[in-house]
């Protein structure tokens, strides 16, 4: 179905190709997951398919790629539009109209289909991704998550024979990405399609795969094979895969259910040693809450949550060593008709990280941005430094709070990456440099004069961070920190983050990534429809959730081991 033939793909302005020497053949009918670390040419791969490289990004494309027998340097992404449907990293730069049910049909008007026939898949499709509660609801108004499902949708309806996504669960809670990835097996399965897919996440996608397609570093050949056999090769690869190279497991498990199998005699080696306490925070004063299992919880409607919990939120741990950074007391937010959150009660002290998960929509991001000033409360009260954030000029806050947004384009405005750090370092008061190390930190590798236009989306979170680290802030907030990062990128943000807490740097981040949540946090706190459902110590309230235990604590349970790494520490320590 696709053929790269000698395909090298060079930038203007630039040293290296971006690809060189891709030959590959990708089977009709396969899903083919693309893999490897940041910034070594997976979305340029992809755009070769499409026709977005060179038609609409520019370089220099040599060899040749052709899908169904189409020359993609002879047809432009227009003429491929029945054949090729394309979800790129920003599902914002996809939309072109503005309710949910206009852009799934959207692209079937641009190719003339029957307004019946339109009319059929697009309910087929609102049903295939959970839309159709959203069907009437404007773009702009849904979350992050919300908007990936339907900039899949609105490819999907004109029933292409490829599907090219790149990182298309990247802002999807665990239970949508489960969702997506049931709807792209059954279009693989079912129908034929083809599917070529590049994606951090591994541990969400590799058991689903066909093939692996692995692009070691920037410029190299890919390489191709079965899912096991490249994971053992790769730089990057899924804690399934990491926990069964360290307990020798052969074969390779890729999904949890063949690790539990195999881990029984891993279990038993563990079944001694103590999982470490992650350090950093005093222990509350009084007895820590019990977390509500989360499924249950994220069904109830707001009264019956109330009753079950006997309070309108559960009550936040207050560690006792020192005054909180940030105090909120039933925070309620409302948007229109839409009350984004209620009754919101927490507290984040010195040195603690805190993980926020849920659902999309569940309030995340707006409870981010309560904390930061951007959202006027409607009810109850928010203080950061003894402070009101959204009733003190931005200049006092900026020196307390400082926020990483999901769309790190918004703190970005110069023309290179040292224009950037010049003025994280004025703004900030730092010293000279300060920024441009964190940057050499976080994105090793990355010069001086790269335009940030031109840095892969997780290269370009990675530099906001940077810029938003330079002032240090006591009070940090991330929404979705790891969207775009490779396993390696994600090892160095951990560090950077686990260095700030140990400073007595309060974190506060939203996220759907669960190993992320297991490796740094030392609290959870879990939202369902702009409510506090559980609060608690990390190892309490994710081993006991299906939706949010992350890949070892699945595998071990019901030990809580959360990470590979307190696994490995325990076994060289001679459990």
């Amino acid at each position: 179905m696709i053929r790269f033939e000698r395909v090298s793909v060079r930038y203007e302005g630039t040293e290296r190709p971006t690809l060189s020497g891709v030959d590959l053949t990708v089977p009709e009918g396969e899903l083919v997951l693309l893999v490897g670390p940041s910034g070594v040419g997976k979305s340029t791969l992809l755009g070769t398919v499409s026709g977005l490289v060179p038609h609409f990004t520019g370089g220099l494309l040599s060899g040749r790629v052709t899908v169904d027998g189409r020359d993609t340097r002879t047809h432009k992404p227009r003429e491929l539009a029945d054949l090729v449907g394309t979800v790129g990293q920003d599902p914002l730069a996809h939309f072109v109209t503005d309710t949910v049910e206009d852009e799934l049909a959207y692209g079937m008007e641009s190719l003339g289909l029957a307004p019946d026939v339109m009319r059929r898949r697009v309910e087929e499709t609102l049903d295939l991704l959970g839309l159709a509660e959203l069907r009437d609801r404007p773009i702009a108004t849904l979350s992050g998550g919300q908007q990936q499902r339907v900039a899949i949708g609105s490819v999907l309806t004109p029933h292409p024979k490829v599907l090219v996504l790149d990182e298309p669960t990247s802002a999807l809670d665990p239970a949508a990405a489960e969702e997506v990835l049931a709807v792209l097996q059954r279009l693989v399965h079912d129908l034929g399609t083809t599917v070529l897919m590049a994606e951090h996440r591994l541990e969400r996608v590799v058991q689903y795969a066909d093939q692996v397609v692995l692009l070691p570093a920037p410029g190299a050949p890919p390489v191709m094979g079965p899912p096991d056999g490249i994971m053992k090769v790769s730089p990057v690869r899924p804690p399934v895969a990491e926990l069964g190279l360290l307990a020798g497991w052969d074969p390779l498990p890729l999904s949890v259910r063949d690790a539990r199998r195999a881990a029984g005699g891993l279990r038993e080696r563990l079944a001694g040693a103590a999982v470490p306490v992650r350090a950093g925070v005093a222990p509350a004063s009084g007895p820590a809450p019990v977390p509500v299992p989360v499924v249950a919880a994220e069904r109830s409607r707001p009264g019956r949550l109330a009753r079950l919990l006997g309070r309108g939120s559960a009550e936040p741990v207050a560690p006792a060593a020192a005054d909180p950074v940030t105090r909120v007391d039933g925070l309620g937010v409302r948007r229109g008709r839409v009350e984004a959150l209620r009754r919101v009660t927490l507290t984040v002290a010195p040195g603690e990280t805190v993980a926020l998960m849920g659902r999309n929509g569940a309030g995340k991001s707006t409870l981010l941005g309560a904390l930061v000033g951007m959202i006027e409360p409607t009810a109850g009260s928010v203080r950061v430094g003894g402070l009101a954030p959204a009733r003190t000029d931005p200049r006092a806050m900026v020196r307390r709070v400082g926020l990483v947004p999901q769309e790190p384009r918004d703190l970005l405005y110069a023309d290179t990456v040292a224009a950037e750090c010049a003025a994280a370092d004025r703004d900030a008061g730092a010293t000279e440099g300060t920024c441009r190390a964190l940057v050499s930190e976080l994105l090793p590798g990355v010069g001086d004069d790269t335009h940030p236009r031109d840095l892969s989306e997780g290269q370009r979170l990675a530099l906001a961070l940077a810029l938003v680290l330079t002032g240090r802030p006591p009070l940090l907030l991330l929404d979705e920190p790891t969207r775009g990062l490779d396993y390696a990128a994600k090892a160095r943000l951990v560090g950077v983050l686990r260095g700030l807490a140990a400073e007595g740097h309060a974190i506060v981040l939203a996220t759907h990534d669960v190993e992320l949540a297991a490796e740094l946090a030392h609290r959870v706190v879990i939202l369902a429809d702009g409510e506090v459902v559980a609060d608690g110590p990390t190892g309490q309230v994710v081993v006991s959730s299906p939706a949010f235990a992350p890949q070892t604590a699945k595998i071990l349970a019901p030990q809580e081991w959360l990470t590979v790494s307190q696994v490995r520490g325990a076994l060289e320590a001679g459990a």
